[in-house]
């Protein structure tokens, strides 16, 4: 979202301009637009939806290929029917690029378009006669596709190349409309077939690698950066919301807690304003030792998500935040304690959902409840877990330094 990894480094932004002008000539004859861009029309296209959110979703993470094979989602399936779960994100659209709905015009005439799933249409519409609430899930800038059929739209080296992060994988220049337009038309097709809520992840700037070489087609800086991510939600909720459907968000864990927009423009609290929900990623493998002062966080999953979550529903309120909760392994083994402990921590911050991400689709039972607690926010009469009462700090003096950013695999087993 596999086996080597690396820390994140704290860089400040990248600098440099391209034309703007490429932008209007790009959109009006290289990259035509899959769909009427105004809220009025949206409004009246057929396919529009009309959300059916459970009280409190509980849901799980699949890669398109696993919802398109029904062998593979068997285990799912039956999850799905014996489990609190309510919720399933399918991914239509990864950071390698490709589009996995039919019906995008812009992904047919870019040739980034692949039939993952047979006929997505008829399994959401299977997923909600069950009631399922179903989340089609898009990585918006990291993208190893489209820059290399399209370089005008990717990040640029300061001599003009297509810049690569550390693992040589191209992205999508955030400061462009015409990529805002390209992940926008994914989403509105997604609707059309039944999807109830579009989550963006990689809804940042890029972290690893030689990002002071990034060039981008507006200067770079901090407020530069989260114009950018604001201005592409606002888009994005402009032309989304009249179709009905929910939008939300993925983000570092950090951002909960940070006074800084982590060198990658997510500024928590300005995203928040144009989305329905926001998914902080607070994995305690992705947080470096001494983070909230616990030795090891991936050994201390309820106070690191505690803590973690705390600081969203501080800066959100609490029917705003939904975390991504860890159901993988890295450097310790988690098992169904882990996963409930992580859980119990959402719950007594008051925050009734939660979504489990592991990379393989491969869920823990043990760590999830019957299907008579799926609207349940059950809180612990006391609050210390892994041994020790939890730490809560100032939420208006942690500040993150550049040397205790959290850390991004190399091969990421995260949506991060």
């Amino acid at each position: 979202m596999k086996t080597s990894f690396k820390r994140h480094l704290f860089f400040s932004g990248c600098a440099g301009i391209l034309a703007l002008s490429l932008v209007f000539i790009l959109k009006q004859t290289t990259f035509s637009s899959g769909t009427d861009q105004s809220p009025a029309a949206a409004a009246i296209i057929p396919g529009n939806v009309i959300p059916h959110k459970p009280t409190y979703v509980r849901g799980i993470h699949l890669t398109a290929w696993i919802a398109g094979s029904p062998k593979l989602r068997a285990p799912i399936t039956k999850m799905l029917t014996e489990t609190e779960l309510n919720t399933v994100v399918v991914d239509i659209k990864e950071y390698e690029g490709e589009v996995y709905i039919p019906g995008v015009k812009q992904a047919d005439e870019a040739g980034t378009f692949v039939k993952a799933v047979p006929d997505m249409e008829k399994y959401i519409a299977d997923l909600k006669s069950k009631g399922i609430y179903t989340i089609a899930r898009i990585v918006v800038f990291k993208d190893a596709l489209l820059p290399k059929k399209h370089p005008e739209l990717g990040v640029k080296t300061p001599e003009g190349k297509l810049w690569k992060d550390h693992r040589g994988l191209t992205w999508l220049d955030p400061t462009n409309k015409a990529v805002w337009d390209y992940n926008i038309a994914i989403a509105e097709r997604a609707i059309e077939l039944g999807f109830e809520e579009i989550q963006f992840d990689y809804i940042r700037f890029p972290s690893d690698g030689n990002i002071k070489t990034c060039r981008y087609s507006v200067a770079h800086s901090t407020t530069a950066a989260n114009n950018a991510l604001v201005g592409f939600l606002k888009m994005a909720h402009e032309r989304l919301k009249p179709r009905g459907a929910n939008i939300s968000i993925d983000v570092f864990g950090l951002t909960t807690t940070v006074n800084n927009d982590m060198g990658i423009g997510q500024r928590i609290v300005e995203l928040a304003a144009w989305v329905d929900f926001v998914s902080p990623m607070v994995y305690p493998s992705h947080y470096n030792p001494g983070e909230y002062g616990i030795p090891n966080p991936d050994a201390a999953p309820y106070r690191t998500v505690y803590l973690g979550i705390e600081g969203a529903v501080h800066r959100l309120g609490a029917e705003k935040v939904r975390p991504y909760l860890q159901d993988f392994s890295l450097h310790k083994h988690y098992g169904a304690k882990e996963v409930r402990d992580q859980i119990q921590a959402t719950y007594d911050n008051n925050v009734g959902e939660w979504l489990l991400w592991n990379p393989r689709c491969v869920y823990t039972r043990g760590g999830l409840k019957s299907k008579k607690f799926t609207d349940v926010l059950d809180k612990s009469s006391t609050i210390p877990r892994d041994g020790k009462p939890v730490n809560r700090p100032s939420h208006h003096s942690v500040i993150v330094s550049s040397a205790a950013v959290q850390t991004t695999p190399t091969a990421s087993p995260a949506n991060q």
